[in-house]
């Protein structure tokens, strides 16, 4: 054999290993795939053949830059005679919606489709066959036959900027990743309570005011999308294949909005944009013709910016004494021979549509638009459950289905293997209505997502979530994970902070040992790379700050503040942990009723002189009662000087969380003969559903002596009329016992 062929056939080799590693890590998995035999040679003579047309031409473009941009190899677009060629071509013959055929011989590529949607499909998978990071002048892209087609039309994710604004270029890198895996939707939660995030003209505060919230610290955090902004986000998205679907809320999560414009709900009274979580009571007013007008001036505005066919409304989560108690709205339900303020919701949401059909926009809203009765015409995203998307099938609506796949759940909660096995479609309510289902997203809610941790909470598992949407057929999840292992590699060189696929970034468990007088932060890390920075004065950690790995111990009481970093950059908000030395700290702890067995705690958990966080009662620092009172008696071995006792209580009323009715201190010598020091009667709202921490303190003129210290906190009970969980019983949230 001649030395020159024999040294060709050697270079070759670790060409064709890479084109056979390529071609199994595709994900999706193409609905027809056959390994043909050799490869096609990319090189700086290859060109790009594309039809006649803007968006043929946009296409090209977008393939030479990929390409450029991965292996340096820089291609030419034009029509190739007698050299290679990548050829893309429209076919009628490739049947079925956004299908394409990709052929890939040691001759030539030919990407063919119906229309330029598939086209661009077809581009997105030849890219994948490249192999990834690889800078070299000749790159092997395996001989292929592929045959592909999704199953459902509606392959998206929703991205919440409204609780925690989402900068441009973070939204525009994660439509490149949808846009990668042939997720063809973004659907972009613009405003809530807790911000107004697209620019009105007709109504600039909404902006200026309503997009800007104080923060429980003092800090002002905000921000909003110029229009300008948001036809470039658009326009980004269009070259991209993803549709992007904007969520403007109403009738309820309206805070911001009336914030800026009080007028705009029944009360016409002024509030603050809020800084906690939850479902608020400023809705906009169903009786006064004005809200109609503003909200048709809105829509104006973002039908303009918006080419998409539909409008996302919310409609979610309302509640509506507001509605009950004003005029304006009852005259409404009189003339409009309504019964309820469900039947007003309805007619609230049929009039939008109806404003929305004008101007040739689908109305979506989430599945509460059901109640009292939906058109038909609408959309209905589904999140809460089947029963829910019975009877949208059985109103004849379109469905999405959501409610299984939010990313806001925490990941060993919802893991990339959980993701990959559902099948939302196969409950009984689906069956004979295929042909309503439009198909699914996965919602991330951002109330305690940032874009620090939006990347890790979205990717693995929305890969996961692109696989199942194309292709529901296959079912092997080991040859899933191996073709999802091998996207890693490219994942990193685009510097995309991904998270694990079925552990936490970080979980913390903090406990008190009293024999050492010694704190301890035990950190189970999602990956064995994350370094943990930390302060212990609460300042910010940063990369300089000192680091540990799995645990941390402290001697002296601090303020804790631990930041989770990866390859540099942080992946997670900081979290702190403030000790407090204290009279109670490690004392034996005893209660008349067990915790809820869901947030219990440690046994200690009362006096281990942590403070929990203000806006989260699953910081697994808060201690909860269900339907009981909390009675809990510490012995302060021995009788011990005090002067003052403190304990905080959290309200969280959307999660059934409430203030106790009455809290009491009684003190003992001996255990059975007690001495009430102080009873604290509360005015508990039930109704406010802001984030509530209320401290309840005793504070003595002379020290007083005691070996034993009861504290009782009365629980509210049942939850009353009028309230989303009327009739059930409340919880009831503390997290420390402070005796100074």
């Amino acid at each position: 054999m001649p030395r020159r062929l024999v040294v060709l056939m050697l270079l070759a080799f670790p060409l064709f290993a890479q084109a056979a590693q390529a071609q199994a890590a595709l994900i999706p998995q193409p609905s027809r795939i056959e390994a043909g035999h050799g490869s096609f040679v990319l090189d700086r003579n290859v060109r790009i053949d594309a039809p006649a047309g803007r968006r043929a031409h946009e296409i090209a473009a977008f393939l030479r830059d990929r390409i450029r941009e991965d292996s340096g190899i820089a291609l030419r677009i034009g029509a190739a005679t007698r050299q290679p060629r990548i050829q893309l071509r429209i076919d009628p013959s490739v049947q079925g919606e956004e299908a394409y055929r990709l052929t890939v011989t040691p001759q030539r590529v030919v990407i063919a489709a119906a229309d330029d949607r598939g086209l661009f499909w077809g581009v997105q998978t030849l890219w994948q066959l490249l192999p990834p990071g690889h800078h070299a002048t000749t790159l092997a892209i395996p001989a292929v036959h592929i045959d592909d087609a999704p199953r459902y039309a509606w392959r998206g994710v929703m991205l919440d900027a409204a609780r925690h604004f989402i900068p441009v270029a973070l939204v525009k890198q994660q439509i490149d990743l949808l846009s990668r895996y042939k997720l063809n939707v973004l659907h972009w939660h613009l405003t809530d309570d807790q911000g107004w995030r697209i620019e009105i003209r007709k109504y600039p505060k909404l902006t200026s005011v309503g997009a800007w919230r104080t923060e429980a610290d003092g800090s002002r955090s905000g921000g909003f999308y110029t229009q300008q902004d948001i036809r470039d986000v658009v326009e980004y998205a269009r070259q991209r294949n993803v549709m992007v679907v904007p969520e403007i809320e109403m009738p309820g999560h309206a805070s911001a909005a009336v914030v800026a414009y009080p007028s705009l709900s029944c009360p016409k009274q002024p509030i603050v944009v809020p800084a906690t979580w939850g479902v608020f009571t400023d809705i906009y007013c169903a009786g006064d013709e004005a809200t109609f007008a503003f909200l048709h001036d809105v829509l104006d505005e973002v039908a303009a910016l918006f080419p998409a066919p539909y409008i996302h409304i919310g409609g979610d989560e309302v509640p509506k004494q507001q509605w009950t108690q004003s005029t304006s709205s009852q005259q409404r339900m009189h003339d409009e021979h309504l019964a309820d303020v469900e039947a007003l919701q309805s007619w609230f949401v049929q009039r939008i549509q109806r404003d929305l059909e004008a101007r040739g926009k689908t109305l979506v809203g989430w599945d509460e638009i059901l109640e009292g009765g939906a058109d038909r015409n609408a959309v209905v995203e589904m999140w809460r459950g089947d029963a829910e998307a019975a009877k949208a099938l059985a109103n004849g609506n379109r469905l999405i289905v959501a409610g299984p796949f939010y990313l806001d759940t925490p990941i060993e909660e919802l893991t990339t293997q959980d993701i990959y096995r559902i099948n939302p479609f196969a409950s009984p309510a689906f069956a004979g209505h295929q042909d309503q289902v439009l198909g699914a997203e996965a919602p991330l809610w951002s109330e305690y997502v940032t874009p620090r941790n939006l990347e890790a909470m979205l990717y693995p598992r929305v890969i996961a979530l692109a696989e199942r949407l194309w292709n529901p057929d296959v079912h092997d999840y080991a040859d899933f994970q191996r073709r999802l292992r091998a996207q890693y590699p490219w994942l990193d060189a685009q510097h995309i902070a991904y998270g694990p696929e079925d552990r936490d970034l970080v979980d913390y468990k903090l406990d008190y040992n009293p024999v050492q007088h010694r704190w301890r932060l035990r950190a189970a890390r999602g990956f064995d790379d994350i370094a943990l920075h930390y302060t212990t004065d609460g300042s910010e950690p940063n990369a300089q700050s000192p680091t540990f790995g799995d645990v941390l111990d402290r001697y002296t009481a601090a303020t804790l503040k631990v930041t989770p970093y990866r390859h540099g950059v942080p992946y997670l908000t900081s979290r702190m942990f403030p000790m407090v030395d204290n009279k109670a700290l490690g004392k034996p702890v005893t209660y008349l009723t067990a915790p809820d067995a869901h947030h219990a705690g440690t046994a200690t958990q009362l006096v281990d002189g942590v403070i929990g966080s203000s806006d989260d009662y699953n910081d697994g620092l808060w201690v909860g009662w269900r339907a009981s009172d909390l009675a809990a008696t510490i012995d302060l071995l021995p009788a011990t000087p005090f002067h003052s006792i403190q304990v905080r209580f959290l309200q969280q009323s959307g999660s059934w969380a409430l203030l106790p009715r009455l809290v009491t201190f009684a003190v003992s010598d001996d255990g059975k003969s007690w001495r009430t020091l102080q009873s604290t009667p509360i005015d508990v709202q039930p109704m406010d559903l802001r984030v509530l921490v209320r401290t309840v303190r005793f504070d003595a003129a002379t020290p007083v002596t005691a070996r034993y210290l009861r504290v009782t906190a009365q629980n509210y009970g049942l939850l009353p009329v009028g309230h989303e969980g009327a009739g059930k019983p409340a919880f009831l949230f503390t997290d420390e016992i402070l005796v100074q």
